[in-house]
């Protein structure tokens, strides 16, 4: 699909996208290397944009999060799984469910760059926000 060609499939409720991203040290706030909350919203944010470009051929705008959860630490160090499903497609509204999943974590009990797979995942964070397309046309 190149630049100026429309989305190929139409919004539709259960659509998706999975993001992986490794955080890194530079992202740790808190003591016991946490990361703030903001980062997962930020997640959110770049895993919306990807599902409105597959389904509207534009980025969209977050427009609101009715919920946000949040569940466990993310720390640096870890290794995640960020996730948006369609659950609402209005005429210019995409209503969307995130996720934030630690699915690996540092185990520097064991050394400094031991790490853990972690099954099951970790949930950490969840969410539930509204993004804006423009119109159809």
């Amino acid at each position: 699909m190149s630049t100026h060609e429309p989305a190929s499939r139409p919004a539709a409720v259960g659509m998706g996208v999975t993001h992986a991203r490794y955080v890194p040290y530079s992202h740790a706030h808190y003591a016991g290397n946490l990361v703030d909350g903001a980062y997962s919203l930020a997640l959110f944010g770049d895993v919306a944009t990807e599902l409105c470009i597959r389904t509207d051929g534009d980025e969209g705008l977050f427009a609101s999060y009715s919920e946000v959860q949040f569940l466990a630490p993310v720390r640096a160090g870890d290794c995640l799984e960020v996730s948006a499903t369609l659950v609402r497609v209005g005429s210019r509204s995409r209503e969307m469910d995130f996720e934030v999943r630690v699915t690996a974590r540092g185990a520097t009990g064991r050394g400094a760059s031991a790490a853990d797979v972690l099954e099951p995942a970790v949930v950490a964070t969840r969410a539930r926000g509204t993004v804006v397309v423009p119109p159809a046309g």
